[in-house]
């Protein structure tokens, strides 16, 4: 301004990086904007600079600044000027041209474009009625399963299993009230249309499956869908997945405990003791219960008196897994390695910071089939299979009530400790394979183990750079 009159205005959007600055470098980045946009009114003439911002008024004289506010400094000292502070409540001129005016309705339009393309992509149908000044619930229904009834019509093979059926001979298949052709409840696909393409596409890549295995996909599909050639189309999706070629390790070996139901939490590095313990009020105490014992890794946290502390208190016993031994802990270990597996397939997938995702990571991580248990961890834990938007054909589930809810709990529980025998005793067998007994001669030379310890320097190298063994002796 000049002599009390406006001479031009100025804004600009933020970097990237630029958002990760503190309120005072932001502060200060304006008026390094302001003086580089108008150097050509202000060189050479001595002026004054206003923000709300009081700490800027003393910048000049400050004792301790960082690298960038340095360089700006330099830029400051090129012109005459004076930082004076101006508060923020009487800067109403500046706020009222940097907040957007609601303005008073005076005519409302629709575009509903785009909510047609997102009803399309999950194969959902929108009727609208002709009518105004209607305020009513949106009923959703999909149409997947009739374009499925429809291509039942021409495959060869479901027209001949429906002459069989019409004709009273055993078959394994049925016909629903809906006139839908299914096996053991699953609904028959034909290869018509790309129906089964957009099946496994969504059992793969939604948001809320993250890249399954071939196993966990084919059981996820399973109850719900069957044609002839279904594992076998599942195992070359998987296989063609370049995502699943880029982040998942060639090798992996499931280990389970009971349900398996696993909570993924984002905790920072710096998170003090009592935030630890409010997650874990808030986020597993209140959901479950308090557990009967723990076991965790040898985190200097998990260590900590406090955290000792607080489990007598709530009377659980605490099991340290053995130092540089990981085994003690498989379970973990494994869940680790899967989660590391569905992050970095969920960030090459979606944009956006990882921990936003992790909501939708542990949906599809309880909600997968795991061989150990022959089930998946929510329907373990709850008795029932969970609602996924790979179900288009399930409307409502039957209710259980009283004895009958017991019974298939303990019905479930008995399946996964017969399945959990099964699989260690295979896990066992395959350890016991590939362990031998060290035998050793007098005046025989050994190599001594020593483990990485955090912050030693060992042999010039520190960490997990240094030689895992010294010797020989």
């Amino acid at each position: 301004m000049q002599n009390g009159k406006v001479i031009a205005y100025a804004s600009c959007q933020l970097r990237i990086h630029e958002l990760n600055y503190p309120t005072h470098d932001l502060e200060l980045a304006a008026i390094v904007h302001a003086l580089k946009i108008w150097r050509h009114y202000l060189y050479g003439e001595k002026f004054q600079i206003f923000t709300d911002h009081k700490s800027l008024k003393y910048i000049l004289t400050q004792k301790e600044l960082n690298l960038r506010q340095r360089r700006w400094i330099e830029l400051l000292k090129d012109y005459d000027c004076t930082i004076d502070y101006h508060p923020g409540k009487a800067n109403v001129v500046a706020d009222a041209l940097g907040r957007k005016s609601s303005g008073i309705l005076a005519s409302l339009g629709s575009h509903n474009l785009t909510l047609l393309l997102e009803l399309r992509s999950i194969n959902t149908k929108l009727e609208v009625d002709q009518m105004t000044g209607l305020l009513a619930a949106l009923q959703l229904k999909p149409n997947f399963v009739d374009q499925i009834k429809g291509a039942q019509t021409r495959d060869p093979f479901l027209l001949q299993m429906l002459k069989r059926m019409k004709q009273g001979k055993k078959s394994n298949f049925s016909i629903r009230a809906d006139g839908v052709i299914v096996k053991e409840e699953g609904i028959c696909v034909p290869d018509v249309e790309g129906l089964r393409r957009e099946i496994l596409q969504e059992a793969h890549n939604a948001p809320y499956f993250m890249h399954p295995g071939t196993t966990k996909m084919y059981r996820n599909l399973r109850p719900y869908y069957w044609w002839q050639t279904m594992k076998k189309d599942v195992e070359e999706f998987v296989a063609k997945c370049i995502t699943c070629q880029q982040v998942k390790a060639e090798h992996q070996a499931p280990a389970d405990r009971l349900t398996k139901s696993t909570h993924f939490l984002p905790i920072r590095l710096g998170n003090s003791l009592d935030k630890l313990a409010e997650l874990y009020i808030s986020e597993i105490v209140i959901l479950h219960g308090v557990p009967v014992s723990i076991v965790s890794d040898r985190d200097p946290r998990f260590t900590s008196h406090f955290w000792g502390s607080l489990q007598r208190a709530l009377g659980t016993k605490l099991y340290l897994s053995t130092a540089f031994h990981p085994q003690t802990d498989g379970q973990s270990e494994r869940t680790i390695q899967t989660l590391e597996d569905m992050m970095r397939a969920c960030t090459m997938e979606f944009k956006g910071n990882w921990d936003d995702h992790l909501p939708l990571i542990e949906f599809a991580y309880n909600n997968s089939f795991h061989s150990s248990i022959g089930m998946a961890p929510y329907e373990a834990l709850y008795g029932r299979r969970c609602r996924s938007p790979v179900c288009w054909d399930i409307e409502g589930l039957r209710q259980l009530e009283g004895q009958e809810l017991v019974q298939k709990m303990v019905e479930k529980i008995q399946i996964v400790k017969k399945c959990l025998k099964a699989a260690q005793d295979r896990q066992k067998s395959y350890t016991n394979k590939h362990r031998r007994e060290m035998e050793y001669e007098i005046g025989d030379k050994i190599f001594l183990k020593v483990s990485p310890w955090k912050g030693i320097l060992r042999f010039g190298k520190q960490g997990k750079l240094s030689p895992r063994y010294i010797g020989p002796y």
